[in-house]
């Protein structure tokens, strides 16, 4: 989408950016499904599937021009092994087996991808037995070990990116994965990372989702307030176990084809099978209009590290660092990053507005030219929800409670330049 079209959207954007509005539909049956890929802008999904936290999907067309679209998968639509074990066979990858129950996952190991590919074609020559069990690699960092493999271009509808934007400038980690797994291969019940959106991409293959919108959970969970490891289960219909199940709303179904994308909103639980031997390419991602629910998510989940250790709380002098530890080690974040969190967000963009980004800077696939490509309008909007969550954060008293003298600028000072900034912009 060029720039004078997203302008044209300014009043609507400048409708939102100033609303609290999250809106959650409930199960109808029906999912949207996007078939052509030039009458639909980014404007339209910002305002009928991101604002309001609908999910969507979108059709082959969207796809049919990344490379492991025409490299990864055969004439007839089956993964290409030969080609998969040419590029990446000496590839360690996670490796998770359907079969086992651990906790409310299944466990997973790490195996090379070489042995991977010959468990997964000797699974099909067995009829999909094997004594290891139903293999499923999941979560691989594809993106990250093979940067200079082309294997796909993230449609502009899902760059606005904070999550991959933040991790991608600390160098750490990125939400961007890569799954492969053969017929009967499937993901336990769960809502993702940090209630982040996601974009799933089937390669090859054919899945079926099970979707819950937020609040649906409430009434599958069993008497000591835990999710269930699989919606499907019988054991749901016993009330002495799963007291509220009768008052939920069956989930919504999705069938997704090859080459199709599906869009999974915020806090969005979801359960997934794979239908035939399937490849998808999967993003986490948080912008401006989920960030809200992030922050909620991760107050949600210390008040449930104190409750857990409140026993602990006079003896132990640092007990409020301590719940920030292991807030941490469960969710991968604490209150301090999701500060320097914000603060990468909110720099990238006041750079944008305050110094613009020149032709060669824009010509390359960097955050700061995905923010430009968006547009002047969407900064601003990012850094009017960046204020109001960190206002927020600011008067959150388990952050006053630590040791804030290593960030830098300080709160209150990055709030200032935040402020500044978008009055400047809208003038």
């Amino acid at each position: 989408m060029d720039r004078a079209t997203f302008a044209c959207s300014t009043a609507f954007f400048h409708d939102y950016s100033s609303s609290s509005h999250t809106a959650y539909c409930l199960p109808t049956g029906h999912i949207d499904f996007i078939e052509k890929v030039d009458s639909f802008t980014y404007s339209d999904f910002f305002r009928d599937y991101l604002i309001p936290n609908h999910p969507c999907i979108f059709s082959a067309k969207f796809t049919e021009g990344w490379s492991s679209r025409r490299n990864w998968v055969t004439w007839d639509g089956k993964p290409n092994f030969d080609y998969l074990l040419q590029k990446f066979g000496e590839a360690v990858v996670p490796v998770a087996n359907c079969d086992v129950k651990e906790y409310n996952s299944n466990p997973k190991e790490q195996i090379s991808f070489k042995e991977y590919i010959n468990y997964w074609k000797e699974y099909i020559r067995n009829d999909y037995r094997s004594s290891r069990g139903c293999l499923y690699l999941k979560d691989w960092h594809l993106s990250r070990a093979f940067p200079e493999q082309d294997v796909y271009t993230t449609p502009v509808y899902f760059t606005s990116d904070w999550l991959n934007e933040y991790w991608d400038a600390i160098g750490l980690d990125d939400y961007r994965f890569v799954y492969m797994g053969p017929k009967g291969s499937w993901t336990p019940f769960h809502a993702d990372v940090f209630r982040s959106y996601s974009w799933s991409a089937n390669i090859c293959g054919r899945k079926k989702w099970l979707l819950y919108p937020p609040g649906q959970e409430e009434y599958l969970k069993d008497r000591q307030g835990n999710l269930p490891f699989d919606v499907t289960a019988p054991s749901l219909q016993d009330s002495s176990v799963y007291p509220r199940y009768t008052q939920s709303q069956p989930p919504v179904e999705i069938l997704q084809e090859a080459g199709e994308i599906v869009f999974i909103p915020s806090g969005w639980h979801h359960q997934v099978y794979n239908l035939e031997d399937t490849i998808s390419i999967n993003h986490n991602w948080v912008n401006g209009c989920n960030v809200a629910i992030m922050w909620c998510f991760l107050q949600d989940e210390l008040a449930a590290v104190q409750r857990e250790i409140n026993e602990w709380k006079d003896p132990m002098d640092d007990w409020h660092l301590q719940c920030q530890l292991i807030m941490k080690s469960c969710t991968g974040i604490d209150y301090k990053e999701f500060y320097n969190f914000l603060k990468v967000i909110a720099e990238n963009r006041i750079s944008i507005l305050e110094n613009g980004l020149d032709d060669e800077a824009l010509a390359k696939n960097t955050p700061k030219a995905a923010i430009s490509t968006l547009g002047m309008l969407h900064a601003v909007f990012d850094l009017k929800r960046t204020v109001k969550v960190l206002t927020s954060l600011s008067a959150n008293e388990d952050f006053k409670k630590l040791d804030l003298t290593s960030l830098s600028p300080p709160p209150e000072a990055l709030l200032h330049h935040l402020k500044a900034a978008i009055d400047t912009a809208l003038l």
